[in-house]
C-alpha cells in the first residue's frame, strides 16, 4: 500500500542570532596589527635564535587571542580582546611616545603607532562588550574594575618596554665648553660593544670613570667632570651602550652596567699615567646604580660615588611595604611584574640588588647622595646603605631634586665628594 507523505507545515527553526561581525572583525584587525608591530619590536635584541623564538612565541600568543575573538563565546571574545588591548596599549606607550618625542627610529615609532592603533581597537571592542554583557547594576562595578586592570597593565608594561626600547640620545656640550681639554677614546666591552668616551687628564695618578643617567649622555656630566678634574683626578666620561655615540642597544635599567664599567676600568688600567690602585667610579642616577653594581663585580674599583641611585631590580624596592603598608605591597607586586617582563624583553641578565652589591663590594667605600626634595630617594638610599652600613656613607642634599646636588650645593658637593675620594684613593 502506498504511503502518503504529508508536507511538514511546522515553521522552520529560527536562525541563530548573528554575531556583531563588524566589531569582531575590528578586534581581529587589531590583533593582526599587534602581530606586525610586535614582530618588528621583539626581533631587535639578543641572538638570532632568541629573536626568532620571541617573535614566533608572540605571534602564536596573539594568534590564540585572535582565534578566541573570532570563535569564542561573546564573553570569552570580549575578555581576550580587552586583556590583549591592555598589554598592547602599555607597550605602545612605552615605545611610540619616547621615539616620537625624541626623534627616534622611524621604524620603531611607526611600529609603536601601529601597536597603539591596534590596542585601541581591541580595548574598545573588549570594554564595550564586557560592559554590555554585564547585568545592569553590576555595571557600576565593571567599569571601575576595567579601569583598574588597565591602569595596572599600563604601569607594568609601559616601563618595561620603555627601558628596553630606548630612543637614540645625542651629544650636547663638549669638554671644551666647560674649559676642559679632552681626547676622544673608545673602549670595548667583553661582549664586543664599542663604547665612546672622553679622557680628561688630571694632575694626579688617580682616575675616575664618570657615568651619566638614563636617556642621557656624557655631555650631561661635564659639570661633575670639571669638579673632579679640579680635585686632580683624571676623568673618563663614558657614554653607556646605546647612548650618545656608543654602540650596542640601550637598556635604561642599567643591566649592562657591569660590562660597560669593567671595560672602562680596563682602559684606565692600561693607561701609563693612571695608578691602577687609585680608580673610582662616579655615577648619576642609572650611572650611580651601574657604579654600585660594578664595584661588587670588579675589585679594581677603589671607591664609588652614586648620586640618585634607587633601584634596578624589584627587590631594590622591598622597603615600600614597610613604609606604605598595603599600598607599598601592591606597588612591590607591580614592580616585580615589570622587572620580570623586562627580563623577557632584553638579552641582559637581571643583576643583583644594590643592597647586596654594596655588601659584596665591601670593604670598598661607597658614598650615596640622595635628593632631599625626593623622599622616596632618601628611603631607597637608606635601604641600600643597610646592606653594608660600615662601608656606605649617605649624604641627603637638602631640598635638592634628583641628581641636582651639585647645582644646588656646589661647595658642599665639591667638599664631600672631594674629601671622600681623597681618602679612598690616597695620593701618589
Amino acid at each position: 500500500m502506498a504511503t502518503t507523505v504529508e508536507p511538514d507545515d511546522r515553521p522552520a527553526d529560527p536562525a541563530p542570532p548573528r554575531r556583531p561581525a563588524r566589531r569582531s572583525r575590528a578586534a581581529v584587525v587589531g590583533a593582526g596589527a599587534l602581530v606586525v608591530a610586535g614582530a618588528c619590536l621583539l626581533g631587535r635584541d639578543g641572538s638570532p635564535g632568541w629573536q626568532v623564538g620571541r617573535v614566533v612565541g608572540f605571534a602564536l600568543l596573539v594568534g590564540a587571542v585572535g582565534w578566541l575573538i573570532r570563535a569564542g563565546g561573546e564573553r570569552t571574545r570580549a575578555t581576550a580582546a580587552f586583556a590583549a588591548g591592555c598589554v598592547a596599549f602599555g607597550a605602545a606607550v612605552g615605545i611610540a611616545l619616547p621615539h616620537l618625542a625624541k626623534g627616534g627610529s622611524a621604524l620603531v615609532a611607526a611600529a609603536g603607532s601601529v601597536l597603539l592603533a591596534g590596542s585601541v581597537l581591541l580595548l574598545g571592542f573588549g570594554a564595550w562588550s564586557l560592559v554590555r554583557l554585564t547585568p545592569r547594576w553590576w555595571r557600576l562595578l565593571t567599569g571601575p574594575a576595567l579601569v583598574a586592570v588597565f591602569a595596572v597593565s599600563l604601569s607594568v608594561v609601559g616601563p618595561a618596554v620603555a627601558a628596553t626600547n630606548v630612543p637614540p640620545t645625542r651629544l650636547g656640550a663638549t669638554p671644551a665648553d666647560v674649559g676642559l681639554a679632552a681626547t676622544d677614546v673608545e673602549v670595548v666591552t667583553a661582549d664586543g660593544v664599542v663604547l665612546s668616551a672622553w679622557w680628561i687628564p688630571g694632575d694626579e695618578a688617580s682616575a675616575v670613570v664618570l657615568l651619566h643617567g638614563a636617556g642621557s649622555t656624557r655631555s650631561s656630566v661635564l659639570d661633575q667632570a670639571a669638579v673632579l678634574v679640579g680635585e686632580g683626578h683624571g676623568v673618563l666620561a663614558l657614554d653607556a651602550r646605546g647612548h650618545g655615540t656608543s654602540g650596542g642597544r640601550a637598556m635604561d635599567f642599567g643591566w649592562y652596567g657591569d660590562l660597560d664599567v669593567m671595560a672602562a676600568v680596563d682602559h684606565l688600567v692600561a693607561r701609563p699615567e693612571v695608578d691602577q690602585d687609585r680608580i673610582a667610579v662616579v655615577g648619576m642616577s642609572m650611572g650611580g646604580e651601574e657604579a654600585v653594581g660594578a664595584a661588587a663585580a670588579d675589585p679594581r674599583i677603589a671607591a664609588v660615588v652614586a648620586e640618585g641611585a634607587t633601584s634596578r631590580t624589584a627587590q631594590d624596592k622591598s622597603w615600600l611595604s614597610e613604609r606604605y603598608g598595603w599600598r607599598g605591597a601592591a606597588q612591590e607586586g607591580i614592580e616585580w611584574l615589570t622587572y620580570e617582563l623586562t627580563d623577557l624583553l632584553t638579552a641582559a641578565d637581571q643583576p643583583i640588588t644594590l643592597r647586596d652589591a654594596v655588601a659584596a663590594a665591601a670593604p670598598t667605600p661607597v658614598l650615596l647622595i640622595a635628593g632631599g626634595a625626593t623622599t622616596d630617594e632618601e628611603h631607597a638610599a637608606r635601604h641600600i646603605r643597610s646592606g653594608s652600613p660600615g662601608t656606605v656613607e649617605l649624604w641627603v642634599a637638602p631640598g635638592s631634586a634628583h641628581t641636582a646636588a651639585l647645582d644646588d650645593h656646589p661647595d658642599e658637593w665639591r667638599t664631600r665628594v672631594g674629601s671622600f675620594l681623597a681618602e679612598a684613593l690616597g695620593s701618589g
